[in-house]
């Protein structure tokens, strides 16, 4: 039997639930924790995250990255935390993630802030109105103020994932990084990448890994070659 490692997180970018639960089953035992977003929200997947979790085992990451006014985020959070879910994520925004923490009621569930989205350079930026400064600076600001508002972890791209982790309120919380690619895969629309090995010594906890599993020829094959990259690592 394969021995899962759930540092690292599929993502079932996918267009519906009976396509997630698919390559779940392609996948098989080499992986235990999925990513289930927004582009799958309205295809089922909440159902797919209960359906993965109840049945199969597996643990779940929601990526919802909420932003709305607290009030309203603590009430999404509260219903969302009804669900067998691992990780929510919301924007980093201290009065979001404050918001989020109430919204758990004391559940398990892990709110994880967004710093700045890894498609995203300084030109986007710029385009978005944000303050001045080098990225991975105003990446480690939004997570040290995700963090003195109570988040559990933070959502950072790998090449950050160093800075945060020598922030002192980065203690005992998590790095969870998107845009990590084995060397020689496509980026598609990821602008701040690493490969897993590199995330995951630079101080990430987890790593997102979507289309370069999904995409493959034999999705379960690069899984494992993944998970043998974690393990050598």
């Amino acid at each position: 039997m394969t021995q899962a490692d759930d540092r690292l997180i599929v993502a079932l970018d996918l267009p519906d639930a009976h396509a997630g639960l698919r390559m779940a089953e392609t996948l098989g035992d080499a992986v235990s924790f999925y990513k289930i977003g927004l582009g799958m929200l309205t295809g089922g997947g909440l159902a797919l995250a209960n359906e993965l979790s109840q049945e199969h085992g597996k643990r779940i990451f929601l990526d919802m990255k909420l932003f709305d006014i607290g009030a309203t985020v603590e009430a999404a959070v509260r219903g969302l935390a009804r669900f067998d879910l691992d990780f929510l994520t919301v924007h980093g925004d201290p009065h979001v993630v404050r918001a989020a923490r109430e919204g758990t009621g004391g559940t398990d569930l892990r709110i994880l802030a967004v710093t700045i989205l890894t498609s995203l350079d300084r030109d986007d930026l710029d385009a978005g109105l944000m303050k001045a400064g080098d990225l991975p600076d105003l990446v480690a600001e939004r997570a040290g103020r995700a963090f003195e508002a109570g988040a559990d972890g933070v959502i950072a791209s790998p090449q950050e994932a160093a800075m945060i982790r020598a922030l002192p309120q980065a203690a005992g919380r998590l790095i969870v990084t998107p845009g990590v690619r084995p060397a020689g895969s496509a980026l598609g629309d990821q602008k701040r990448v690493a490969t897993p090995a590199q995330a995951i010594a630079d101080g990430a906890d987890h790593i997102v890994v979507g289309r370069p599993v999904r995409d493959a020829p034999d999705p379960r094959a690069a899984a494992l070659a993944i998970l043998d990259e974690l393990r050598r690592a």
